[in-house]
């Protein structure tokens, strides 16, 4: 009588699971849905928003479409939209349910081609209409590029670069240095900031409770939104902060850099072997000795390739901040470049692409040490 009772509770338990499991898939499946329905919408808003711009001759043309115009564009897609998502093999569904974990066991593969399908077909003419709206957004014109007044310009421009006046060497390096400090500056205040802050944005971290999530979402939008900004704009500014100088361009490398490393920190941090930290926390040990015990020596090299990454990026984007307003060798450039004397401006650019080359060089050879 026995194992006929074992057999009847393992029947139940079995019964219960399946039907644990139906419900998250149905749950999944609701939440895929909403998230498919969003992104077939902006790609068929999109679509229908782009073909429609293509009527008109340029940009400055399009605020005669009115907002009736644009409001009939939604309803019509929210329409169509809700007849596409039905169909598994619609973008959106396709990209949600290929990539969540519980149901992209569960799509079938058809033999159907790809291309010959509608969404396949609605692919390639949303790319096709895409080329054709950046062509006349961008006013491109292959006449303007090979013509000959436009050919006869860049010549005179060229021959004066690469015949350059080395009366201003001197100069030129002492700005070239005050750019290379820039970059190391930037460089050095970021790393530290960026390294604690790392372990704060990692999600596998701060998974504890509410609290903690919300400090990880907290940092994750300021950073994302740093980040987002342009060392450019950033370094714009700072010069009206600060004032025109090398400390408005510190100031915006190390913005933009705080806000990238910890980007590439963090995603290192959730990429670690779960192992070493269930072994010491198995000891009893606090979460700060689990992070320095466990987490730190799996993240330390690929921290300093990270680092020295980034240092040569600052490197390179020192000469362009330095355009408006930044400091550096780039603020010298941009004086002769509105003077014209194109004889100067040959001498900083092959100084810049020296310095940038022989950065690169060292920055090569300082990963390949330390792997």
């Amino acid at each position: 009588m026995m194992p006929k009772k074992s057999k009847l509770n393992r029947t139940s338990l079995d019964t219960e699971s399946v039907g644990i499991y139906n419900k998250l898939i149905q749950r999944e499946k609701r939440r895929s849905y909403m998230s498919a329905f969003i992104i077939n919408f902006l790609l068929s808003y999109y679509f229908l928003f782009g073909c429609s711009n293509l009527l008109y001759q340029n940009i400055e043309s399009w605020p005669e479409a009115t907002s009736t115009a644009y409001l009939i564009f939604a309803v019509v897609t929210l329409l169509f939209t809700f007849f596409w998502t039905r169909s598994t093999s619609s973008i959106g569904r396709a990209i949600v349910e290929r990539t969540n974990p519980v149901l992209k066991s569960l799509r079938v593969t058809t033999r159907k081609s790809w291309f010959i399908s509608f969404s396949g077909m609605f692919s390639i003419l949303l790319l096709i209409m895409t080329v054709m709206l950046g062509w006349q957004i961008t006013e491109m014109s292959l006449y303007s590029l090979f013509s000959y007044e436009g050919l006869l310009g860049a010549k005179r421009i060229f021959a004066s670069i690469f015949t350059p006046n080395f009366s201003i060497i001197g100069l030129v390096l002492t700005t070239m240095v005050q750019t290379i400090f820039i970059a190391l500056m930037a460089t050095l205040i970021a790393v530290p900031v960026a390294f604690v802050a790392s372990f704060f944005c990692a999600r596998n971290l701060m998974k504890i409770n509410s609290t903690t999530m919300g400090v990880y979402n907290v940092l994750r939008v300021i950073f994302n939104f740093t980040r987002s900004v342009e060392p450019l704009i950033w370094a714009i500014i700072f010069s009206v902060w600060v004032g025109i100088g090398p400390f408005a361009g510190m100031l915006a490398l190390m913005c933009h850099s705080i806000a990238s490393l910890a980007k590439l920190y963090s995603e290192q941090i959730e990429n670690i072997d779960r192992g070493p930290m269930e072994a010491i926390e198995a000891t009893g040990a606090n979460p700060i000795q689990v992070v320095w015990y466990a987490v730190v020596p799996q993240i330390i090299l690929p921290y300093l390739s990270f680092t020295i990454y980034r240092w040569d990026i600052n490197i390179r984007m020192a000469t362009i901040i330095g355009l408006v307003g930044g400091g550096g060798v780039g603020t010298l450039l941009m004086q002769y470049q509105g003077l014209a004397k194109w004889h100067h401006v040959g001498t900083i650019v092959i100084v810049i692409a020296a310095v940038v080359w022989a950065m690169d060089y060292l920055s090569a050879k300082i990963r390949e040490a330390i792997y």
